[in-house]
């Protein structure tokens, strides 16, 4: 019987450790467009939601609609890589991640100034919280009303200064994306009217 060296079987378990990491985050629902769905198959996400409403005063219609629309609820998420020479994996367009595609900075900025030192983009609770805080930020310094969910996305897309600019009239696949966005809130919203959250 043929005996491997160490470096050998070492070669063998990195994909088997690879799949495994993979394999322990969260699997995102399987009925997304269906709030009631989703919080039925994820009960551990219904008391986040509503702490985070409660917190910053965005409706959960909107939290979850913007997380929906950033990440397909996948904890991992982040943009695809650019490929040079349409093979060779390279650089990401920008440094979004987790659940609510949180840039890198915008991210720290929340952790320090909400003094969240061990939160994660890959955890839901802080995710959502993220969000709650960055559309709060948006109805309080650019007068976005809380349940606008078309105008917190795109504020949250393009950031406030962005917004203040109309930087988005550039972009109508953006402003298109934003329509759906709304779209997705109306329905989670009437949606909970069918399963009232549990307060």
């Amino acid at each position: 019987m043929m005996r491997l060296s160490g470096g050998l079987k070492g070669l063998m378990l990195l994909p088997m450790l690879t799949l495994m990491a993979c394999s322990s985050m969260p699997t995102p629902p399987r009925n997304a467009l269906n709030l009631c769905a989703v919080f039925a198959e994820k009960q551990a996400w219904q008391s986040p939601a509503i702490r985070t409403e409660r917190r910053w005063g965005i409706p959960v219609s909107v939290l979850m609609a913007t997380m929906y629309h950033e990440s397909s609820y996948r904890a991992d998420a982040r943009p695809p890589r650019r490929y040079f020479l349409g093979i060779f994996p390279g650089s990401r367009p920008s440094t979004a991640y987790g659940y609510s595609q949180a840039l890198d900075g915008t991210w720290d900025e929340y952790v320090s100034k909400n003094s969240r030192w061990f939160a994660s983009r890959d955890e839901f609770d802080d995710a959502i919280d993220f969000i709650g805080w960055y559309h709060n930020l948006s109805t309080r310094e650019i007068g976005i009303r809380a349940d606008d969910a078309y105008n917190l996305y795109l504020a949250y897309h393009e950031g406030r200064g962005g917004f203040s600019r109309n930087s988005y009239l550039a972009k109508p696949w953006l402003v298109r994306y934003a329509e759906r966005v709304r779209e997705t809130e109306g329905k989670y919203r009437q949606q909970l009217t069918g399963c009232p959250l549990s307060q």
